[in-house]
């Protein structure tokens, strides 16, 4: 194999650019991921792990969670699961949002060997069953307001246990939240394999004795990929992974003592990046999370504003939204001081913005969820370079490698990212052929494709030039959408930007933009305005051949822009208007 073009990244060129005091390697203990809980827990106890709907002034609508609680809980519903037989390898599905509820289930499933395998909230009944029957899950967790959905899926679980957002709430919170929600709340019987969570609370005493658990082997998260590219695929995730990723985290972070941060936890837990970023963070640092089930930019600024947090993961989307709002300089946001966005490109000037309304540094990073998921940060006091996803973390090791073959490439080459370190997963479940092509052995490493393309600078910063299957090809050019893109957001009235590949049948494809104009841009901006702007930044092949205006733009449940769905629209159209001939 190519072990000469391979050292270029394993000597670590990157390192000289790591903030003082950041190690190049960590050690990382083989310890259950529980861990995390019961150290913080049994230290700090009455330190509070969360502030539930942190956006709400009065106390009487809001809930504090200590530490003490949330073990005691998670080891109640722990020992329901034992009752119930669930051991090592079995998996309980959690269909929950942000909320003590997901944390309690979350870690309770871990503390007795269990696997957790969270949903993402907007799954449809078929992307339920698809989970479901991958997982061969026996419990189920869900919100109740998610009732109807699972009922319709055809899914063969033993046990479902409902709960509802207002358990967690105080009496008066509990109370206006049934009163606003009162014709969504569906009515739930008690019945044979079907359960509350409240109940477990009452009915089972705390567990005393954990799991064992074989940290490199066993699987703490059965983890589902975004599935742009089909559905989702179950990657498996161990205790050594994710607790990996939490320390590789929190080194960057150069935190020191803990039980001192409070951390913004609008980023969805169900999603890896939420909880590796998040959650697990939380829980190894002691640390205070403002939960929020939902995203409401207004609710998120009058935390931020109460509570004075000062670390912020979440994803472009979030921090455009809070430097686009109208109120934004209303609030106080100065107690942020590390922010990281990752999960889809962060545009420069929102970047810019963001950093100048609030005084924090806004950072862009890189991960997958077969990756834990952070493998790419930006240094948070040092050298950031914008439009880069940074440097690899400790523990880490970047290349780039042949698209096709599996031959890691010289430095100075754009080719397909590929990552080894401590947080790659084990694989996907039951999925041989995918894990031969996800794989492959190189100069002693175990280096996993990410699908992206990326060019590494002499520095060692790196750059995501693309998605391998995004890449436009028009007349003989090959264009990345992101080069793209990033002009298009520099344009004072765009908002959001997403190009594609459109079908044609003279030339394959041509390349077509949507955006998404500021409210105060609306009617006054022509998608011709918008090309003559972007052929000032592009060479004559790359510019937009056609412009679309909407009024918003497919995403995940994270914020990332579906190419995808916008394809598939004109592929659409396309047929529909040969079918008229």
């Amino acid at each position: 194999m190519n072990e000469e073009d391979a050292r270029g990244y394993i000597k670590k060129p990157w390192a000289k650019n790591y903030d003082q005091d950041v190690p190049v390697e960590i050690e990382i203990p083989e310890i259950p991921l529980y861990q995390f809980l019961v150290d913080s827990a049994r230290k700090y106890p009455s330190h509070k792990a969360m502030i539930f709907y942190g956006g709400k002034t009065s106390s009487l609508l809001r809930r504090d969670m200590t530490y003490g609680e949330l073990f005691d809980k998670a080891r109640r519903f722990s020992s329901f699961l034992k009752d119930k037989g669930i051991s090592k390898g079995d998996v309980v599905l959690l269909m929950l949002p942000n909320s003590p509820q997901f944390a309690i289930a979350y870690y309770g499933t871990l503390l007795v060997g269990g696997t957790v395998s969270p949903m993402n909230v907007l799954y449809t009944p078929r992307e339920i069953e698809h989970q479901a029957e991958k997982t061969r899950a026996r419990i189920l967790v869900s919100l109740d307001l998610f009732k109807n959905k699972i009922d319709t899926a055809d899914v063969n679980i033993e046990t479902i246990i409902y709960t509802g957002l207002e358990d967690f709430l105080p009496a008066l919170g509990g109370f206006l939240y049934r009163l606003k929600m009162r014709k969504e709340l569906p009515k739930i019987q008690r019945e044979n394999g079907v359960m509350f969570l409240k109940d477990i609370f009452k009915d089972y005493k705390p567990v005393e004795r954990f799991a064992e658990i074989d940290s490199k082997n066993d699987i703490a998260a059965l983890m589902f990929t975004g599935g742009t590219t089909g559905l989702p695929k179950p990657a498996m995730l161990s205790h050594y992974n994710l607790v990996s990723n939490a320390y590789q985290i929190d080194s960057w972070y150069k935190r020191g003592s803990k039980a001192k941060d409070i951390m913004m936890g609008v980023l969805p837990w169900f999603h890896i990046y939420g909880q590796s970023a998040v959650l697990n963070s939380a829980m190894l640092r002691a640390a205070t999370i403002l939960v929020y089930p939902k995203w409401d930019v207004i609710e998120v600024m009058k935390g931020i504003e109460k509570h004075k947090p000062n670390l912020f993961h979440g994803v472009p989307l979030m921090y455009q939204v809070i430097v686009n709002h109208p109120k934004v300089r209303e609030f106080d946001l100065s107690s942020l001081e590390a922010c990281i966005s990752g999960a889809a490109p962060l545009p420069v000037a929102v970047a810019e913005k963001f950093e100048e309304l609030t005084g924090a540094k806004l950072r862009e990073g890189y991960g997958l969820t077969e990756t834990s998921p952070v493998t790419h940060v930006n240094p948070i006091m040092g050298k950031a370079k914008r439009g880069s996803i940074g440097l690899p973390i400790p523990n880490t090791i970047a290349a780039v490698a042949d698209i096709e073959k599996p031959v890691i490439l010289p430095p100075g080459n754009e080719g397909e990212l590929v990552i080894a370190g401590p947080q790659v997963m084990l694989g996907y479940k039951d999925m041989p052929e995918e894990n031969e092509s996800a794989f492959f052995e190189c100069c002693g490493y175990r280096w996993v494709r990410t699908g992206d393309i990326a060019k590494m600078d002499e520095e060692g910063y790196f750059y995501i030039v693309d998605r391998k299957k995004d890449l436009i090809k028009y007349k003989g050019y090959s264009i990345f959408p992101r080069e793209v893109e990033e002009v298009l957001y520099r344009h004072p009235c765009v908002k959001e930007a997403a190009v594609i590949g459109a079908p044609h049948k003279e030339w394959f494809e041509y390349v077509k933009a949507y955006v998404v104009l500021k409210d105060e841009c609306k009617g006054k901006v022509t998608p011709e305005e918008i090309i003559e702007f972007a052929k000032k930044g592009l060479a004559e092949y790359k510019v937009p051949k056609v412009i679309e205006f909407r009024d918003d733009l497919p995403k995940t449940a994270v914020g990332k822009i579906l190419r995808r769905i916008l394809r598939e629209e004109e592929l659409r159209k396309m047929k529909g208007a040969e079918g008229q001939h």
